[in-house]
């Protein structure tokens, strides 16, 4: 090692440096994890409004056939499932 990298102002922007690729990573994280949450959020909303509407179809009229079930199951998009 030569007296730069045993300095205190090195071992100060090593520090720093490392702070911040801390900070980034955490932030990167948290936002993966955040976003990953919403889609999870959303997919059990999706199979809660399917649930409910194959529930209500079949009180109010006869079970749905295989083909109306696999329309209703393959809906992705919440406002059309509402």
């Amino acid at each position: 090692m030569n007296l730069f990298q045993e300095s205190s102002f090195y071992q100060m922007l090593l520090e720093e440096g490392f702070l911040k690729g801390y900070r980034e990573v955490i932030n990167e994280g948290y936002k993966t994890g955040y976003q990953q949450g919403i889609q999870k959020g959303i997919q059990k909303g999706l199979i809660s409004l399917r649930e409910t509407l194959l529930s209500i179809g079949e009180t109010l009229l006869d079970p749905p056939d295989a083909v109306i079930r696999a329309l209703i199951e393959s809906i992705e998009d919440l406002d059309r499932l509402k």
